[in-house]
């Protein structure tokens, strides 16, 4: 049976997403077995956005003009580096770190290049039937499953299996080693052109340029890793007294698996409530992110186990409404010449939500956790409101444009 070509690259996109967060839910032991002090951990949990972002924006406007399959390779390369990194340095915040950023490397080109690939993939001729499909869905869960199954089987063997820091990441190179195979078979979809100028003329997108982007799609955006890092990494730390030592790392990875795992089952729902025009799928999106965070005020004021359970589920919601919801968004705006460089630029702006842990880390020593979510919660619907603006702006645009034609 022929492997189709969208899930060649998948299986190098789920890969790498399995890389970035196999991390996450280690924090606990980390924190607890290595006796490191919850900033470091955090500055750990953020030190990969260090490596996806120049990978997002230099390998997406370069994928664009000089082919996916020579930027998308190495990705699952970089992400057993990045592993093997982790393995070695339980001991070391140095070799972590950089272990880290590697990680960081392969999921910017994976994120960029791959669901780029993966929407093109999911047209014609390579689709017989484009229209029942959705690119951006394909990508955003291979992504989410990534996330999910790599932060739940690392928690899990961290904490009931020998060899609890090396054992999860030797997982992660047995995945990767078969998604180099299949990724370096899948058809080019954007083949090498003649010499455009400089490389910083490469890396210009001129899709970023639009109203739509920066006052609808970017509001939302830090809000995808906002929710997923409150979820996963904030509420577990909250919980690691009520918990105990002996479940702790395992209820950091049941945190992973409900947040995520809502934030997959729900991408469907962004699809049906998506239309062109309208920015109604992002809206239910941040309206799902308003109440996480309201759900986590409760959560962190009670410390009650369903509760925060709760809380992780409504905000895993947010995270993949969000997600599927922007990428739809970007993958209308951009053109076939930089749409790796917007859905670049969209990722780095979402990942811009990874630092919210360490920065409450600091700000939980002036005040309580309940009071910093329910700031979240004001700033959310500051963002929705900002979102409406810009809706309302471009609509009176183009009213003005067709009364213009008109006369």
């Amino acid at each position: 049976m022929s492997v189709k070509p969208w899930m060649r690259v998948s299986s190098a996109l789920l890969a790498v997403a399995w890389g970035g967060n196999e991390f996450t839910p280690l924090l606990v032991m980390y924190r607890t077995v290595e006796g490191y002090e919850q900033v470091a951990v955090d500055m750990l949990l953020a030190a990969y956005v260090l490596g996806i972002v120049p990978a997002l924006l230099v390998g997406g406007p370069l994928s664009d003009r000089h082919g996916r399959r020579a930027l998308m390779i190495p990705a699952p390369i970089l992400a057993m580096v990045g592993s093997i990194l982790l393995a070695l340095g339980a001991g070391s915040l140095v070799l972590l770190f950089v272990g880290r950023v590697f990680s960081g490397l392969a999921l910017g080109l994976g994120m960029a290049v791959g669901t780029s690939w993966i929407k093109e993939l999911s047209d014609r001729p390579y689709e017989e039937h484009p229209e029942r499909v959705s690119g951006a869905r394909r990508a955003s869960l291979s992504l989410t499953a990534g996330f999910a199954l790599g932060a739940v089987i690392a928690a899990t063997l961290a904490q009931f299996a020998p060899l609890q820091t090396v054992l999860p990441y030797v997982i992660n190179l047995l995945i990767c080693l078969p998604a180099v195979l299949l990724v370096a078979g899948a058809p080019e979809t954007r083949h090498a052109s003649a010499p455009h100028g400089s490389l910083l003329s490469d890396l210009k997108i001129p899709a970023t340029r639009q109203h739509r982007f920066w006052f609808v799609v970017a509001p939302s955006a830090p809000w995808v890793f906002g929710c997923a890092a409150s979820s996963y990494a904030i509420l577990p730390a909250l919980m690691a007294d009520v918990v105990g030592p002996d479940y702790g790392i395992a209820f950091s990875g049941l945190m992973c698996l409900v947040g995520l795992g809502c934030g997959f089952f729900i991408q469907p729902l962004g699809r049906h409530l998506d239309r062109d025009g309208s920015i109604r799928s992002l809206a239910v999106g941040m309206v799902a992110v308003i109440l996480g965070m309201l759900t986590a005020v409760a959560a962190a004021a009670t410390l009650n186990i369903v509760v925060v359970l709760a809380a992780s589920a409504v905000l895993g919601c947010g995270y993949g409404l969000v997600l599927v919801s922007g990428l739809q968004e970007v993958q209308r705006i951009a053109r076939p010449d930089d749409l790796a460089g917007l859905t670049a630029v969209f990722y780095s702006l979402t990942y811009v939500g990874f630092f919210v842990p360490m920065v409450l880390a600091l700000i939980a020593r002036f005040t309580s956790y309940p009071w910093l979510f329910a700031s979240g919660a004001v700033i959310a619907a500051l963002c929705l409101g900002v979102m409406a603006y810009g809706r309302r702006h471009e609509v009176r645009d183009l009213d003005a444009l067709e009364a213009a034609a008109a006369r």
